[in-house]
């Protein structure tokens, strides 16, 4: 089994991962959203659209 990080071998202490550190960039994009699973739900495109829009006009105003 290859680290599904950097490719390389697996260390059983760390397993599916080579290391602590290929551990943490995975736990890093889960935190951060990059694993993030599309929906089609038209309730979370509403509230995806009102985030967005929120976050426009927090950056329009001053601080």
């Amino acid at each position: 089994m290859n680290c599904p990080i950097c490719g390389a071998a697996t260390v059983a202490k760390f397993r599916p991962f080579c290391s602590g550190r290929c551990a943490d960039v995975d736990l890093a994009k889960w935190l951060n959203g990059s694993y993030a699973v599309p929906s089609r739900a038209p309730e979370d495109v509403e509230a995806a659209l009102d985030a967005v829009e929120a976050a426009q006009d927090d950056t329009q105003k001053p601080h």
